[in-house]
């Protein structure tokens, strides 16, 4: 099945915790948890995200959820023994380029399963190399219908990106009448021009009008292109980009004056986006997975171990501001917890094989898988920027067949 989506959506898309083991060789359960991925009194977890690179800070953002549930559940049952689960980190550079040997470099620590990556291109670029060492990897916000097609090894947590694409296009008609959008990714960026494919498509089908732009990658200046929306008469600008790029666009918009209201898919959604709207007369919408209030122990958990911990506040961007990948972060560490239980074993074929029957209730829904892989989720939240206050003001919960 996975081939044939595969071949389907490429039409679409044209356009350490570590203990010592002990001296003696485990035996019985303890002898299976031990193979592909767990040592001696240890079972390992690769985080395969970006640490560098455009998309960094939304990595570490996602990587911050998994250490807080780590340091929250440091340990797994597995028949009759508790071990102790590392996280091992492997930086994916935020480049399609740099993702292939970071994901050899897990599959060389001899990981249970991955959790990974914040960026769909990077998640697609690694995918190949798991998939040759029979190694499972959970996506928490790789949102490209492409991450799981012709993948058996690649499951995720997150709804996809037609799902956000019809949301957004679907929002822009009903908050603001708007008839012409206009939307702007990077050239060559699949995440970027999937997202954009998929609004067009419905926006389109509700009888508006879309006009289309794409910059080069390093652009650092959008003038040009705002200034293009403007005269065009656009209703709404939908730009589905990386938090550096949004970022500059945010500024820049700011100071030409631009009062269209910006439509952002949930890479937007992130603190340094949200402050280059403060102070300003911006309009910026947000598709997302969590919005604080979801979980009131969770949020306060979180705070509480951001505000302790110097290394976890610059990894969230220097504030206490709870990013929705940080949730989808910490749900998927517990899913992946799910899986080594049902699988009974540190054993990375077991886990694969226990991962599409494992459901959880987290603090950013319910999670299930279906024969895809993909999750089974129907619920996106829409929030918007409170530019005077610098924070993040909830708009509505947007329901609907997340395939």
């Amino acid at each position: 099945m996975k081939k044939i989506v595969a071949a389907l959506m490429a039409g679409v898309m044209t356009v350490s915790l570590a203990a010592c083991g002990s001296a003696a060789a485990p035996s019985g359960d303890q002898a299976a948890a031990a193979s592909g991925g767990a040592s001696g009194d240890t079972i390992k977890i690769g985080v395969f995200e970006p640490s560098t690179g455009d998309s960094a800070s939304g990595g570490k953002k996602e990587i911050l959820g998994m250490q807080y549930a780590n340091s929250e559940t440091p340990t797994v049952e597995v028949g009759g023994k508790t071990y102790n689960v590392e996280l091992v980190m492997a930086d994916n550079g935020s480049s399609a380029d740099k993702a292939p040997s970071a994901a050899s470099e897990l599959v060389g620590k001899d990981v249970s399963l991955v959790l990974g990556s914040y960026g769909s291109g990077v998640s697609m670029a690694g995918g190949p190399k798991f998939e040759e060492a029979g190694l499972a990897a959970i996506g928490v916000t790789c949102t490209n219908p492409n991450v799981t097609a012709g993948n058996d090894y690649y499951f995720r947590i997150c709804f996809l990106d037609n799902f956000q694409a019809d949301v957004l296009a679907n929002f822009a008609i009903e908050k603001f009448a708007a008839k012409k959008a206009y939307c702007l990714g990077e050239n060559g960026n699949e995440y970027d021009q999937g997202l954009v494919a998929f609004f067009k498509g419905v926006f389109e089908a509700a009888g508006g009008e879309v006009i289309t732009d794409s910059f080069p990658t390093n652009n650092s200046d959008f003038t040009s292109y705002l200034n293009k929306a403007k005269s065009e008469g656009a209703d709404v600008i939908f730009t589905p980009v990386s938090i550096a790029y949004a970022k500059q666009i945010m500024e820049q918009a700011a100071s030409l004056g631009i009062t269209i209201p910006f439509l952002g898919s949930d890479t937007l959604d992130d603190n340094m986006v949200l402050e280059a709207t403060k102070g300003t007369d911006l309009q910026l919408y947000v598709s997302t997975f969590y919005q604080e209030g979801g979980s009131d122990t969770f949020d306060k958990g979180i705070k509480e171990y951001i505000n302790g911990n110097s290394d976890a506040m610059t990894a969230n961007g220097g504030n206490d501001t709870i990013s929705a990948v940080t949730a989808m972060g910490y749900d998927a560490y517990y899913v992946a917890l799910e899986a080594i239980k049902a699988a009974g074993s540190g054993d990375k074929a077991a886990i694969k094989g226990a991962i599409p029957n494992v459901k959880w209730d987290g603090v950013s829904g319910s999670i299930a898988f279906d024969s895809q892989g993909d999750a089974v989720r129907d619920t996106a939240y829409i929030k918007t920027a409170d530019t005077a206050s610098g924070t993040w003001a909830f708009e509505k919960v947007q329901t609907g067949s997340s395939k």
